[in-house]
């Protein structure tokens, strides 16, 4: 039996009032299948498709259309979109979904909101609006109860840390991948497919530096706003299917606004979101936010400052406190075995007095309409 799901959608068009107007124009086929581990093949137009034996490719609401974009003499770009002849008469598996991803296909990145760069491909706001950090995010009921987002970091450090907690923690835990890493696709696949909302943890400069160093690729006060950008898109580049960034130390980083209002800028005009780990009192993301309306989260708690269960699972019920007083929170914790264990227990506990654990960009969401 092949079971087809169907997303409604539509082809808006746009046109010009008069075709004087256009100064150019230029047509090309709006087809973006979703990659897949089997090896695609490449047909006389151009165009990605799978091999007979791969199954369906998810294909986004758009694919199927001719797409003309026309430059006006103001320089504005007017897109008209129109159908166009499908070569096969067979089944599409269409992706209808605009905020987060069904589980099945939640491991393949949407091709619309890559750009290729010189250090890989790069996150991008497709060309609909739709932004990653909505893509991918995690769903959650919409309920007006106390929500709760744990973010636990530091993945892709440690082969048998990673495993573990891709296995223990509940799919509702948001995972940080350390871009230093390894096999940083190979634990996202698993991680999507679990369920689970995926951030990228960025090297910051910490206080200390290079005595405390975060890694190759690390971000510097000193450097000028061209390099640590392309340190960032490095990174970046390392892993897809991520809601947003995380700062992985960078006390000092954090506390110069000169350095960190470029790196801020460029990860919100890439349709993510911040999220400020809340480890330095002085930081300036709190006004830069402000300024770019940038989507920007802070974490409310740390709650493996001090790495034994106990003392984590107290962290954990004073986060509780700050969510039912706030009606959200966000805590923050490292892939110790003593974390998962505590993070796992509680939040069984959690969800019986009525306290929703979301994906992180729940929260970050809300807080950049505020």
């Amino acid at each position: 039996m092949i079971v087809v799901v169907l997303g409604i959608g539509g082809l808006s068009v746009y046109t010009a009032m008069s075709p004087g107007n256009l100064e150019g124009s230029s047509t090309t086929p709006d087809f973006a299948p979703t990659a897949t581990d089997a090896e695609p093949t490449v047909n006389e137009t151009g165009e990605t498709s799978a091999k007979v034996d791969d199954g369906l490719l998810p294909q986004s609401g758009r694919s199927g259309a001719n797409v003309q974009k026309n430059t006006m003499p103001d320089g504005n770009v007017v897109s008209v979109f129109s159908p166009r002849t499908r070569e096969n008469d067979g089944p599409v598996l269409m992706t209808g979904q605009t905020y987060g991803q069904d589980v099945r296909i939640a491991a393949q990145p949407n091709e619309d909101l890559l750009e290729d760069s010189a250090f890989g491909r790069l996150p991008k706001i497709g060309t609909d609006g739709l932004r990653p950090m909505e893509q991918y995010a995690r769903p959650w009921s919409g309920a007006r109860g106390t929500r709760i987002a744990i973010v636990v970091g530091g993945l892709g450090l440690s082969q048998t840390g990673t495993q573990k907690a891709i296995r223990d923690l509940p799919p509702e835990v948001t995972l940080g991948f350390a871009a230093s890493g390894n096999s940083l696709q190979r634990w996202m696949q698993e991680s999507r497919r679990e369920g689970h909302e995926i951030l990228l943890q960025v090297p910051f400069e910490p206080f200390g530096y290079p005595g405390t160093n975060p890694g190759a690729d690390t971000l510097l006060v000193a450097d000028p706003p061209k390099i640590n950008l392309e340190r960032l898109h490095r990174s970046m580049a390392k892993i897809t299917n991520y809601t947003g960034v995380m700062n992985y130390l960078g006390g000092r980083m954090m506390a110069d606004e000169k350095t960190l209002e470029p790196v801020m800028h460029d990860i919100g005009k890439r349709g993510l979101l911040f999220l400020d780990d809340g480890s330095s009192a002085q930081s300036k993301t709190a006004s830069i936010a402000k300024a770019l309306s940038a989507p920007t989260g802070f974490a409310d708690l740390q709650l493996d400052d001090q790495v034994n269960e106990a003392a984590i699972l107290r962290k954990l019920d004073d986060l509780e406190r700050i969510a039912r007083r706030n009606g959200s929170a966000i805590g923050v914790a490292s892939a110790f075995d003593e974390s998962i264990a505590a993070i796992s227990k509680w939040s069984v506990e959690a969800a019986g007095r009525g306290i929703e654990i979301v994906g992180v960009s729940a929260l970050v969401s809300d807080k950049a309409e505020q």
